[in-house]
């Protein structure tokens, strides 16, 4: 009778096991897939300000307004909200912010900065 008590009282404990297993792996995958986006995120931003501060330079001569207005169409359309824009001699300094949701509901924000402009010898 004592031998039988033992196995009752250990039933189900493997499906308990492979269930505890199981959510592991699954939080395990959220998590991975977290990191990722928020990643895909910070490359988005550098992208985005990389080209900004590109075609911002391209128009330097004519001034800063027109140089931050083309490097903000440009910072846009890849998906960037320019933060700041400034011209330092012919030099354009563009800081871009982008917005990842590695989670529903989960919203997080990458930053990047690109510094574009002739080079000097």
């Amino acid at each position: 009778m004592n031998g039988d008590y033992r196995v009752s009282r250990d039933r189900g404990a493997g499906s308990v096991f492979v269930l505890a297993v199981g959510l592991a792996l699954v939080a395990g995958g959220v998590a991975g897939a977290a990191v990722g986006a928020a990643r895909v995120g910070r490359h988005e931003a550098r992208t985005a300000a990389d080209l900004g501060a590109l075609a911002g330079a391209m128009r330097a001569i004519e001034g800063p307004e027109p140089a931050c207005a083309r490097a903000n169409e440009l910072v846009s359309a890849n998906g960037g909200r320019m933060v700041s824009c400034r011209l330092e001699g012919l030099e354009m300094v563009v800081e871009v912010v982008t917005q990842a949701t590695p989670l529903p509901g989960m919203t997080v924000y990458a930053g990047a900065a690109a510094r574009a402009g002739p080079v000097s010898g």
